[in-house]
């Protein structure tokens, strides 16, 4: 990798015209990874992908939310990069999330948080289908990168708040997840965090995502009652 590739992505991120879905195309380019995906994380700015290089990995990303667990979540909580060489050998840090990736191909994985001072509001995850160590360089090229896209993310964020009509919307969205949840919250009559866990925990019994489930409370396919069985789906 030159000098001149890195200040060019560097300037990519800087420029605000260009397209918030390339953010994390730099990292997979640049770095000796499979993909990459940036991602908000916890309630400063919401849960949701912002950008991903590639299915694989929006999916990462979107187990990671559905579980409430993984490596963008510790990167954000702690402000610091985490470091998963042998995925396989990390059960105890992500007992859910960590087969159920293993399970998809994935065997090393790596988050730089998006942070800026005291806000901590995302994380970068990179994933790697064969067993990788990122060396000093690798980090400190995905730790330069992923504080560029902090910068954007924020500058975003701030200008949807200026601007709400103006604001563009991720294709990755877990908006209609919220939506869902309000309607769970109002079919039940529970807390908006007991009706996010009835929505979870439909999804991981029946082999789905969030946002599947959520697709089908919207559209009203399926309903969640206190009587019966406690489900009602139309095909």
């Amino acid at each position: 990798m030159s000098d001149s590739s890195l200040e060019g992505a560097l300037a990519l991120l800087a420029d605000l015209r260009t397209d918030d879905a390339s953010m994390a195309e730099p990292f997979a380019r640049l770095l000796p990874v499979t993909g990459s995906a940036v991602s908000t994380v916890g309630d400063l700015l919401g849960s949701e992908t912002l950008a991903a290089s590639d299915p694989m990995a929006a999916e990462i990303d979107e187990l990671q939310f559905d579980l409430g667990e993984g490596p963008s979540w510790d990167a954000a909580l702690r402000s610091r990069p985490v470091l998963t060489r042998d995925l396989p050998g990390a059960l105890a840090l992500w007992p859910v999330f960590a087969p159920a990736a293993v399970s998809r191909g994935v065997r090393s994985i790596f988050a730089f948080p998006l942070a800026i001072g005291p806000l901590r509001f995302g994380a970068v995850d990179l994933y790697s289908t064969t067993p990788l160590e990122l060396d000093e360089r690798d980090r400190d090229v995905a730790a330069l990168l992923a504080g560029r896209v902090a910068r954007r993310v924020l500058h975003r964020a701030l200008a949807a708040v200026a601007a709400p009509d103006e604001a563009t919307t991720s294709p990755f969205s877990r908006r209609i997840v919220q939506q869902a949840t309000g309607m769970v919250l109002a079919q039940l009559d529970i807390s908006a965090e007991d009706a996010k866990l009835v929505i979870q925990g439909h999804a991981y019994a029946n082999g789905q995502t969030m946002m599947e489930v959520a697709e089908r409370l919207v559209e009203r396919r399926l309903r969640f009652t206190r009587t019966g069985t406690g489900i009602e789906e139309r095909s």
